[in-house]
């Protein structure tokens, strides 16, 4: 009988590991070929392609699930086959270039067939048994992470013609010695008068990070103790010829760059723990599931979050609250004021303007997922029967969650420890920002007189229009545009993060206010003409969101336009006519000299937003 089982356990084991490995395959092969995408100027194939690949891991999932019920009836097996069938997996782990991916790979498998309620149990991954530290050296030599150069200090125009050479971009430069001699020069700028130590050098990632329709080259250049990020954004030009746009090279770049509110990187990755320790070395206050979650490796990423979030309740002593802000009428939110993130859970009752259901409220939000964020809208962590401990919670948010959504609440002692847990079938977990209605108010509190004050409020007056102008580029229509709907990041930009009633541009019908036809109808207090479910009239926009004479004034100064229908409908028909925007992951003044940029775009003013030249 031990012997059998010992062979059960293996061949769980096995099949388990061949699923992963299956998975890693099919996702490293589609990031691989947004190379060819980009070179073919395959700006829908690309879109595609981002959509799809998010669905492959639940996919590979399903089939593994149904592979180990078909041959080993996984299910009905007892515990000490599972717990076997762990060990054999990480013997396997052993070598492996992805085996916190596996990992996590094997939890996910084991939560279907086990059908468990949580995640703390003897039988998943809780935390990691095979370590990422040095695995670089197991890497085959023919595809290491990163490549290494090592210039000459006054000859660094020419380690930018062979980083840009080793991208091996099958498509030609506009004007490649132009492109050499303005990286040279900014990196000899990041230089600066340093004296050059032993070990300059510069270190570059070999796979380019495509997105949208740029690839961007990641480096850093390594001087003595220092090390300083650069970042190349490479575009087409209106002829199809490739340009470099700009060279980032400061922490705050890299981490706009990898925000948390911008469409999954594709990137070709033998081990992708060797690329998060690269980039953590370039951001050290990004947490590593954000990084996991912008390489496109959104499971990982939840699973390091949760990890994280165990070791902070273990360490904290504050409780869940009520969040801040005005209550939405479809999301209940709370947040721990110790944690940099908020917990949203779908009501079950809505008030009658509301109509909308559980499920339809959940598409939204895998629209989002799925869609091109382009820096306008956060991410969000999706998770079912969570437990929390329950002496953690104010008793006022309890109260909060049986009055609005009792489906979704359980208060019991589901493992059997002695503590009971709160226990909450579903919700999404996305990063804290400051509601935007609160950030104005602070600046109207501030006064007039107060400087400061006064250019935090036309900066996210301004950032208010550019996101609204970026969602637009991204084909979305974010529905309810009230202030309280919009967050501020702790870099000043503006995020979108309220998914209930958004919809795509193409399926909005963007109307002019008729004109009345009677004096009974122009004193009305009441809508007197016929509104279809998706009409949408820009120009009653205004008096919901410019009561404030200040706000208005720097709003209409800036993003009038947006209260005119015909700026909805040209951008609605240039998206129906297969134009996908550029959409620049940084400031506009960052960029290098107008010869190398498209025409005006949506925003049309200095600063993060989108672009709007032809498509090649």
């Amino acid at each position: 009988m031990a012997q059998r089982d010992s062979s059960l356990a293996r061949g769980i084991a096995k099949a388990m590991l061949d699923g992963f490995n299956r998975h890693y395959r099919l996702f490293r092969g589609e990031s691989a070929r947004a190379k060819h995408r980009f070179e073919t100027v395959d700006w829908h194939g690309q879109q595609r392609a981002q959509r799809e690949r998010i669905e492959f891991y639940d996919v590979r999932v399903r089939e593994c699930v149904q592979r180990l019920e078909k041959e080993f009836q996984a299910g009905g097996q007892p515990m000490e086959v599972w717990h076997e069938a762990k060990l054999f997996y990480i013997g396997m782990l052993v070598g492996h270039l992805q085996p916190e991916l596996a990992e996590t790979f094997f939890n996910s498998v084991t939560t279907k067939i086990l059908h468990r309620t949580y995640f703390q149990n003897d039988f998943i991954f809780v935390r990691p048994a095979i370590s990422t530290e040095y695995i670089q050296i197991g890497e085959p030599p023919e595809s290491p992470t990163f490549r290494c150069y090592y210039p000459q200090p006054d000859r660094l125009d020419e380690v930018a013609a062979a980083i840009l050479r080793d991208c091996q971009l099958q498509r030609p430069f506009a004007d490649l010695a132009r492109d050499i001699a303005r990286v040279g020069r900014a990196l000899a700028g990041i230089l600066g008068e340093a004296r050059i130590r032993a070990n300059f050098q510069l270190q570059v990632l070999a796979s380019l990070f495509y997105r949208n329709k740029g690839a961007y080259l990641v480096g850093k250049l390594i001087n003595g103790f220092d090390e300083m990020p650069f970042c190349l954004p490479i575009l087409h030009d209106g002829q199809g010829r490739l340009y470099v746009d700009a060279v980032l090279h400061t922490e705050r770049d890299m981490h706009t760059l990898f925000s948390f509110s911008r469409a999954y990187f594709m990137v070709d990755m033998e081990i992708p723990a060797a690329y998060v320790q690269f980039l953590r070395s370039i951001m050290p206050r990004k947490p590593r599931n954000e990084i996991y979650n912008s390489l496109g490796l959104a499971k990982q990423g939840k699973n390091l979050f949760y990890r994280d979030f165990l070791s902070h309740l273990g360490t904290s002593t504050d409780q869940f609250r009520i969040a801040p802000g005005i209550k939405g009428m479809v999301m209940l939110v709370f947040d721990l004021p110790s944690f940099p993130y908020v917990f949203k859970l779908i009501k079950d009752y809505y008030p009658p303007q509301k109509d909308t259901t559980r499920e339809q409220i959940k598409g939204k939000y895998r629209l989002v997922k799925q869609h091109d964020r382009v820096g306008r809208m956060a991410d969000t962590m999706e998770y079912s029967e969570v437990a929390f401990p329950r002496e953690r919670f104010e008793d006022e948010l309890i109260e909060e969650i049986r009055r609005f959504a009792p489906s979704q609440l359980e208060i019991s002692d589901r493992d059997g420890d002695g503590s009971e847990e709160v226990i909450i079938k579903h919700l999404y977990i996305e990063r804290r920002m400051i509601p935007l209605n609160i950030y104005l108010q602070e600046t109207f509190d501030a006064g007039p007189d107060d400087a400061q004050a006064c250019r935090q409020m036309e900066n996210a007056v301004i950032e208010y229009g550019n996101a609204i102008k970026d969602l637009v580029a991204a084909n979305i229509f974010p529905g309810d545009m009230l202030w309280k709907n919009f967050g501020v990041t702790r870099h000043g930009k503006v995020v979108f993060y309220d998914y209930d009633e958004i919809e795509y541009i193409t399926d909005c019908n963007f109307r002019q206010v008729p004109a009345p036809r009677n004096e009974e109808e122009e004193m009305s207090g009441e809508i007197w003409y016929a509104v279809a479910p998706r009409d949408v009239f820009p120009e009653t926009f205004g008096p919901f969101l410019l009561g404030n004479p200040r706000v208005r004034e720097i709003f209409m100064r800036h993003h009038a336009d947006l209260l005119t229908p015909q700026f909805w409908q040209q951008h609605k028909e240039r998206i129906q006519q297969g134009h996908v925007y550029d959409v620049f992951p940084y400031d506009q003044a960052r960029r290098f000299g107008q010869e190398s940029a498209g025409p005006a775009g949506i925003t049309g003013i200095t600063g993060t937003g989108a672009a709007g030249g032809p498509q090649p």
